[in-house]
């Protein structure tokens, strides 16, 4: 994986990660060769919710997440990471994967406007308040509705997340699909036709940028998220950043797959960029090429 970026790292801040430091994946990215490591916990702000996701991990316990402390814990441990390890090779970036929800675009503002993170992942993790992308509850909301509104409901949350301005680049844009096959079937791969259309246009038109995610590969899968289809697409709409991510949970997963996505990329004329202060900073961002 030489030279290669992991921007979607989950540490143990993140309740549904292990409970592994910034500095044990920062080792584990110089063993595995990476050039660049994001780290990337989660941020939820869903009222409803607050008592499945409001919380991260710390040192000495469980702190509620809308008490913002916790991240000057993360950008003191980023700031050391930088120091010990960029003279070893390895670029240490801040992120946050955000859970986007209708009307609360500013309570996602104020943290991101008050840090100085490099990446913000938007996502959509949950429908109708239920986490689609758990295995435990996503039967929850797709044993109540049929595949062609499911996935009508998705786009629809997913566009506006990019028309929120509030994210650099969508994280997994196709998500539905890890738990999804288990209700509709193989009917589960053609539900972005028609309705991701508007959204990578969305993305084109705002400088918006796609992750091409490798966590499908933990369940056997061989299509990331997004799929091929639909990243051909995006080639086609005109979105020109990408970034990868392992969305690795434990160290054991960090930067699995990478090598795979990067050449996907490659085969449709595109290189995944780094970030830094919440913009490209190198690699060409697309180049048109035939396939």
């Amino acid at each position: 994986m030489t030279g290669l970026a992991d921007y979607h790292v989950h540490p143990g801040f993140s309740i549904d990660a292990e409970a592994s430091s910034i500095e044990d994946y920062c080792r584990a990215a110089l063993a595995r060769g990476l050039a660049e490591i994001c780290f990337t916990p989660h941020y939820e702000v869903d009222p409803v919710r607050a008592a499945r996701d409001w919380r991260v991990r710390l040192s000495d316990g469980i702190f509620p997440m809308d008490d913002p402390a916790w991240l000057d814990v993360f950008f003191g441990e980023i700031t050391a990471a930088r120091a010990g390890f960029a003279p070893l090779g390895l670029t240490v970036r801040a992120g946050l994967e955000v859970g986007f929800e209708r009307g609360l675009e500013a309570a996602v503002s104020r943290v991101t406007e008050a840090y100085p993170f490099d990446l913000v992942l938007g996502a959509v993790h949950c429908l109708d308040h239920v986490a689609i992308s758990s295995s435990r509850e996503c039967g929850d909301y797709f044993g109540r509705h049929a595949p062609q509104e499911m996935a009508r409901s998705y786009f629809a949350a997913l566009h506006d997340a990019v028309r929120s301005g509030l994210f650099d680049v969508m994280a997994h844009l196709d998500l539905y699909r890890r738990h999804g096959f288990r209700f509709y079937g193989e009917t589960v791969d053609t539900l972005y036709q028609g309705l991701v259309e508007p959204v990578l246009a969305a993305m084109a038109g705002r400088g918006v940028g796609l992750e091409v995610n490798t966590s499908s590969l933990a369940g056997g899968g061989d299509q990331f998220y997004p799929s091929d289809q639909v990243l051909r697409l995006a080639r086609e709409s005109g979105v020109r950043v990408y970034t990868l991510g392992s969305d690795a949970h434990r160290v054991a997963d960090l930067g699995r797959g990478l090598e795979s996505a990067a050449l996907r990329l490659k085969g449709l004329g595109l290189a995944p960029v780094s970030l830094a202060g919440r913009s490209p900073v190198g690699g060409p961002a697309a180049e048109e090429s035939g396939d």
